[in-house]
C-alpha cells in the first residue's frame, strides 16, 4: 500500500507520531494533578473525592482542549486505546505519510488509513490477550499474590515476556 525504501525512518516517523499523541494525555494528567494540589488541603476539609475531582477536571480540559482520549473505559470501551484514538492516530500516520518525501502512498489514502486501523486494532488485541495470559499464569501460583504489589508486578512482568517471546517478540533485544 506504501512504497518506503528506508522502512526503518518510516517506522521511526511513526512511533514518533504516536508517542507525541500519547504523551499529550500524560501531560495534561499532570497538569490537573499540579492543579489540584492546591486544592488539596480544601478537598480534604470537605470530604470531596480526588479521585472524582481529578476526573471532573480532566473532562473539562479535554473538552475545552478538544483532545481525544487515550483510553475508551469512561465511554465503555475496553481497549487499551479507544477507537476514537485509534482513529485519529490513524489520521495523522497517513497525513505524515503523505508529506513524507520518502514515503509513497500507492493506494487510495482512506484504504491505507482503514489498514492502518486494522493493524493498530490487531496488535490491541495482540497485546491484551498477552496481558491476560500473563495474569492468567500469575493467578495459577499457588499461594495468593495480591495483584498491584511489587511481587506480582515482578511476575507479571516476566511472564508478558515470555508471552510476547512465543510470539517472536524479545523486549530484552532493544
Amino acid at each position: 500500500m506504501i512504497d518506503a525504501p528506508n522502512s526503518a525512518a518510516t517506522v521511526e516517523q511513526v512511533a514518533a507520531i504516536v508517542d507525541e499523541d500519547l504523551s499529550i494525555e500524560d501531560r495534561l494528567n499532570d497538569e490537573v494533578r499540579s492543579e489540584l494540589e492546591q486544592y488539596s488541603d480544601y478537598m480534604r476539609e470537605n470530604g470531596i473525592s480526588y479521585q472524582e475531582m481529578f476526573r471532573k477536571v480532566k473532562n473539562q480540559y479535554i473538552q475545552k482542549r478538544k483532545i481525544i482520549r487515550a483510553s475508551g473505559r469512561d465511554t465503555g470501551d475496553a481497549m487499551k486505546l479507544s477507537r476514537d484514538k485509534v482513529t485519529d492516530l490513524s489520521h495523522k500516520i497517513l497525513a505524515a505519510l503523505r508529506k513524507s518525501r520518502d514515503v509513497r502512498v500507492k493506494k487510495d489514502p482512506n484504504e491505507v488509513r482503514l489498514e492502518i486501523v486494522k493493524g493498530m486494532t490487531e496488535l490491541l488485541m495482540l497485546e491484551e490477550k498477552v496481558d491476560r495470559d500473563a495474569r492468567q499464569k500469575v493467578k495459577t501460583i499457588k499461594r495468593d499474590i495480591p495483584e498491584g504489589g511489587e511481587e506480582w508486578d515482578v511476575l507479571h512482568k516476566r511472564y508478558y515476556a515470555e508471552e510476547l517471546k512465543k510470539l517472536g517478540i524479545d523486549l530484552n533485544a532493544r
